[in-house]
């Protein structure tokens, strides 16, 4: 007995050396390479900075001079973002709002607008690149756009409102009062061609057993949609949540082509740049609100990540 355990364990030990022994040492070295160089990239360009910025939130640094000028002041920056800094809850709001109208408003229409279009509508095609067509700009373009668009005097808005007079116009990125809803119009205009694609594309892994099983029980549309379809896209739901929560986190662009994030449209990403690159120049305080931003969007993508290991393992 003791013999063929011996026997089968050298077995198995050689079938491991083979198996080992696949790759040749040219085959070893290029692997080493194509993974190794996105790694260094990764770890220079993201976890490194990353690394920095927790510790510069912890000082009182402002980018002038070396290492030595930089003063460790604990939880202090902190301390006052949350207590002293008007601004910051201001930028939470706004973020907030953001989320809201995206998740609620955006994301549904897009879902909409999905779900007309696998229906296989005549000149579907043409809705899809229509409608698609602003993902593929970015959002510093989309704010350019929609600053013509929003124009007070020659902008299409004020045009087809008939507010042409200089006493009937509305100054709608210029209002603090409007300028946040006008930004968001402008993001959502974006985000609806976005999650339309990604919903198409999952309308088109449903099982169609799964229609007719729902159409021969007799359940409407709207109920075979809420219960059989949207539930069978489990994966994709997930995603499209990730996606918006991300969305609305890293909002920067658009508000900062339109009047610098100022004036109502204050968001956490323009208060890091505020902060670190504008005229405060506080690195420290900059960092620690980046370091809030991190945290808050460390949630949603570890959401992600934990229901994607459960999928794998399941």
């Amino acid at each position: 007995m003791a013999t063929t355990t011996a026997a089968t364990a050298a077995a198995t030990g050689k079938t491991r050396r083979r198996r080992r022994s696949v790759f040749s040492r040219s085959d070893k070295i290029v692997l080493g390479f194509l993974i190794g160089v996105p790694t260094f990239i990764v770890i220079a360009l993201v976890w490194v900075p990353t690394m920095l910025s927790i510790i510069l939130s912890f000082t009182s640094w402002n980018g002038i001079g070396g290492i030595s000028r930089i003063k460790f002041v604990g939880l202090r920056n902190y301390e006052q973002i949350f207590t002293i800094y008007p601004a910051f809850w201001s930028a939470v709001r706004n973020n907030i709002l953001w989320l809201v109208v995206l998740l609620l408003i955006a994301t549904p229409l897009g879902m909409l607008l999905a779900y007309l279009l696998d229906k296989g509508l005549r000149g579907s095609l043409f809705y899809q690149t229509a409608f698609f067509m602003p993902v593929v700009l970015s959002l510093a373009v989309i704010g350019i756009i929609w600053q013509f668009m929003y124009a007070p005097e020659l902008g299409l808005i004020n045009n087809v409102l008939g507010k042409t007079a200089p006493s009937d116009q509305i100054d709608w990125l210029g209002n603090s009062n409007l300028n946040i809803w006008a930004a968001l119009v402008a993001s959502s205009w974006r985000h609806v061609g976005y999650i339309m694609m990604i919903y198409l594309a999952g309308l088109k892994g449903v099982d169609v057993s799964l229609r007719e099983a729902a159409a021969l029980d007799g359940a409407s549309e709207w109920q075979a949609f809420r219960k059989v379809i949207f539930p069978a896209m489990r994966p994709v739901n997930v995603v499209v949540l990730v996606i918006t929560i991300i969305e609305a986190l890293r909002a920067f662009d658009l508000v900062f082509i339109i009047n610098g994030g100022r004036n109502g449209l204050e968001l956490l990403s323009v208060l890091v740049y505020d902060n670190i690159v504008g005229e405060a120049s506080r690195i420290g305080y900059g960092s620690a609100i980046a370091v809030i931003l991190l945290l808050i969007s460390i949630g949603p993508i570890m959401y992600y990540l934990i229901n994607a290991f459960r999928k794998e393992n399941a």
